[in-house]
């Protein structure tokens, strides 16, 4: 059988709406990595951020050609650039009662069934 699944070992971001003025935009929290940098500001690996993804356009075509082309984080030309995207840190565990910690995982369990369910029944 096969299966396809969009799947996170570890959430690392969650969803929010963030408000500007009368406006709210759709926006992911998360902290970045240490040393991570976007838009000339430079993060310390503490401090949550709410950063807007962006909206896809209606023709993609200029993402990928052109001198608008999508390069990232970097700001050289196409050829040079790295596509990197921001990099956030896993989630600090805080542990409730007895019980161990566990990541917060985007359908990893949907996975594993799918892959080992049958030998565990």
């Amino acid at each position: 059988a096969i299966d396809v699944v969009a799947l996170a070992a570890v959430r690392a971001t969650r969803e929010a709406q963030v408000a500007q003025g009368r406006d709210k935009l759709p926006s992911i929290l998360g902290t970045p990595a240490a040393g991570e940098s976007a838009g000339g500001e430079f993060f310390d690996g503490n401090t949550e951020v709410a950063t807007f993804p962006g909206d896809l356009p209606l023709d993609p075509e200029p993402l990928f050609n052109g001198t608008d082309a999508f390069r990232g984080l970097a700001t050289e030309a196409a050829e040079t650039s790295d596509f990197r995207f921001l990099r956030f840190r896993p989630p600090t565990l805080d542990r409730e009662g007895s019980e161990p910690p566990t990541l917060p995982h985007i359908r990893l369990d949907r996975a594993l069934q799918f892959l080992i369910g049958d030998k565990l029944a």
